[in-house]
């Protein structure tokens, strides 16, 4: 497997708890497949890998499985890497502070994340707006 690019490539992200749930009873099912399979399962310690262990063919993963849950959604194709712009987004525009999203996203700088990220902030504006008027006039 590949070294990530940047140092801040490498981090820890909290989850929600949800996904900490899933990711359990994900752990628990691979640990069954690791036992029907036995000395056959290649462990390579991977969190998300074929049943046998193996890496997951990322094309195949999109084809087969992403594209269909998109579809059933009626949404658009997008590619999974635009998940990670899809939260960056909301994250802000949920009104969560750039420095924190910069840190999910292992930006080197906030400054990275808030010119990617820009076309939020109009809106952000007018919230700032709203909130000096309420704390100055009631």
């Amino acid at each position: 497997m590949a070294e990530p690019k940047t140092s801040q490539s490498r981090r820890s992200v909290t989850l929600p708890g949800s996904t900490g749930e899933a990711l359990s009873a994900h752990r628990v099912n691979q640990a069954r497949e690791k036992l029907e399979l036995g000395a056959r399962y290649q462990d390579d310690g991977l969190v998300f890998c074929t049943a046998q262990g193996t890496p997951l063919d990322l094309p195949g993963v999109t084809r087969r499985h992403f594209h269909p849950i998109l579809k059933a959604a009626g949404l658009e194709r997008i590619r999974g890497y635009d998940l990670r712009h899809t939260c960056a987004t909301l994250l802000l525009a949920a009104g969560e502070h750039p420095k924190i999203v910069s840190e999910r996203l292992g930006h080197a700088s906030v400054t990275l994340t808030l010119d990617t990220y820009s076309h939020v902030l109009p809106d952000m504006q007018e919230g700032a707006a709203r909130k000096l008027e309420g704390l100055l006039f009631g």
